[in-house]
C-alpha cells in the first residue's frame, strides 16, 4: 500500500508573482490595468526567469483578454531595455518583423535593402516561423543576400558595410522568444508579440511598427511617446511593416514626445488581384528588373516612402526620393 503523502497544515508562502495575476484576473469588478511600475516589475520578474510556467501562461493570456495598455506596454519595454545588452550603434530604423505574410510576398524586404542601399541603416530582427501558413523574412534573407546576424558584433559589421542587418530575437532576448513560441501551446498569439515591435533595441531615430488590429496602433503610439521615442505606427499588409497601396493608410505618428497623424490615399483606383500562391522567386525577379509588377513596385516605393517619412522627409518629397532610389539601384544580387 502507498504510504499518503502529508496533510498540509500550514498556509504556504504566496509566490512574489501572484499579485499581478490577481491583479489581471480578479474578474470584471476587481480587475485593471497594470500600473507602469508594475509592469516594469512583472516583466523583470518574467525575464529573470523568477516565476512558474503556469503564472507565465495566466500572465500572458489575462493580458491578451484585457488588452494592453499604454503604460503597461512601456512599463514592459523598460524591464526589457534594462536588462538588454547591447553596442552603441548608430540606427536609423529599427524594423520588427513579426507577423508573416500570407496575402503578398514581403515586399518590405525589398524596401529595406533598397533604402540601405542609399545609406540609410536599417536593423531588422523577428520571431521566426511560429504560425503555419506565412512566410516568414527569415526565410528569405539569404535569398535576398541580406545579412543574417547571430550577435551583435555582426550586426555592427553588416549595418557598416550595407547598412543593414537582421538578427534574430532568439539571439538577443531569448526569453521573450520562449513566450512567443507559446503560441502554439496556449493557442493564441501573446503581447509579446506587440511588445517585440515596440523595443527598438538599438536606439533607432525611428521605429516602424506594424499593427494589424484596429485600436492597438494608438496604443502603440502612446507608448512609444511615454518612452520618449519617435515612431510610426501603421496597420500594414498582413501585419508586417509593409504600405498597401490598394488601401488608404493612416500613420500614427509621436516625434519629440508630440503625437501626430496623416493619411496617406491609396495609390491605385482599383484593388490588385492577390496572387494564387506566394513564390519567393519573384522577389528577386522583381529586385533584378526581370518582370514589370504593379502592386509590388507601389507597395515598395511606398513603404520605402514610409520610412523616410519616419525621417522628418515630408511625404511628397519622400515618395520621389523613394522612385529615385528603386530606379537608380544596383539591381544585382
Amino acid at each position: 500500500m502507498n504510504a499518503q503523502a502529508p496533510l498540509t497544515l500550514e498556509t504556504p508562502a504566496e509566490h512574489p508573482f501572484a499579485q499581478f495575476v490577481r491583479i489581471l484576473g480578479k474578474g470584471k469588478r476587481g480587475a485593471r490595468n497594470l500600473t507602469r511600475e508594475e509592469a516594469r516589475e512583472a516583466m523583470g520578474m518574467l525575464l529573470d526567469e523568477k516565476t512558474e510556467d503556469t503564472q507565465l501562461g495566466a500572465f500572458l493570456m489575462l493580458l491578451r483578454h484585457k488588452e494592453e495598455s499604454p503604460e503597461e506596454m512601456a512599463g514592459f519595454t523598460e524591464a526589457v531595455r534594462e536588462r538588454l545588452i547591447a553596442p552603441t550603434l548608430n540606427v536609423d530604423i529599427d524594423w520588427p518583423t513579426y507577423a508573416g505574410k500570407k496575402r503578398h510576398l514581403p515586399w518590405y524586404l525589398l524596401a529595406a535593402k533598397c533604402l540601405a542601399q542609399n545609406g540609410v541603416r536599417i536593423f531588422m530582427h523577428g520571431g521566426g516561423a511560429h504560425t503555419a501558413g506565412r512566410l516568414y523574412s527569415e526565410q528569405l534573407l539569404s535569398e535576398l543576400a541580406i545579412p543574417l546576424c547571430r550577435d551583435w558584433q555582426s550586426v555592427e559589421a553588416a549595418l557598416d558595410s550595407g547598412h543593414l542587418a537582421f538578427m534574430p530575437l532568439q539571439d538577443w532576448a531569448p526569453q521573450l522568444q520562449r513566450m512567443i513560441d507559446l503560441r502554439n501551446t496556449l493557442g493564441l498569439r501573446s503581447p509579446i508579440h506587440s511588445l517585440a515591435r515596440i523595443l527598438n533595441p538599438l536606439g533607432a531615430r525611428c521605429g516602424l511598427q506594424s499593427i494589424f488590429h484596429p485600436g492597438y496602433q494608438s496604443v502603440h503610439r502612446e507608448a512609444s511617446g511615454l518612452l520618449g521615442d519617435n515612431s510610426i505606427v501603421v496597420k500594414g499588409d498582413g501585419g508586417e511593416v509593409e504600405i498597401n497601396p490598394d488601401t488608404l493608410s493612416h500613420l500614427y505618428g509621436t516625434t519629440a514626445g508630440v503625437s501626430w497623424d496623416e493619411e496617406w490615399p491609396a495609390l491605385s483606383s482599383q484593388r490588385h488581384v492577390k496572387p494564387a500562391s506566394l513564390e519567393p522567386g519573384h522577389l528577386k525577379a522583381l529586385w533584378r528588373g526581370e518582370v514589370e509588377d504593379s502592386y509590388p513596385q507601389l507597395a515598395l516605393i511606398s513603404t520605402m516612402a514610409l520610412a523616410l517619412r519616419g525621417l522628418g522627409t515630408p511625404r511628397e518629397q519622400a515618395f520621389e526620393l523613394a522612385q529615385r532610389y528603386w530606379d537608380n539601384r544596383d539591381k544585382s544580387i
